[in-house]
């Protein structure tokens, strides 16, 4: 399990020090890759490519991760995202389901989002 961490710990600081290098010692040949907001990547020379583009135009100012659960080859990871991108600042809550193959590496990767702020609509 503390590999598994490690390794999206490893990820997550990628993008702050927008170090492409380290992706395909996370992530298996075949990575799927699913954003929380709907697009999709398949391999790692596509992930690549949307990381190249996607650091070119933006800065991840904060991925903070708030807890692991693990279950067998999945863990789920529940973490606070703040980003600069196109000159808009936002920031969301958000949770990912990953797929990790019997050498530890990434196989799938699925986001889901919680904007913020967070409200009481009932107060």
């Amino acid at each position: 399990m503390k590999e598994r961490e490690q390794r999206i710990e490893q990820y997550f600081n990628s993008w702050i020090n927008k170090e492409i290098s380290t992706l395909r010692t996370i992530f298996a040949p075949d990575i799927l890759y699913s954003e929380s907001y709907g697009p999709e990547y398949h391999g790692i020379a596509i992930v690549e490519q949307w990381f190249k583009d996607w650091t070119s135009r933006g800065t991840v100012l904060q991925w903070t991760i708030k807890q692991f659960i693990h279950q067998g080859n999945m863990t789920v990871v529940e973490w606070y995202f703040k980003y600069e991108h196109d000159g808009t600042a936002d920031a969301f809550d958000g949770v990912s389901l990953i797929e990790f193959n019997a050498e530890n590496l990434i196989v799938s990767l699925k986001e889901f989002q919680s904007k913020l702020p967070h409200y009481y609509p009932y107060t």
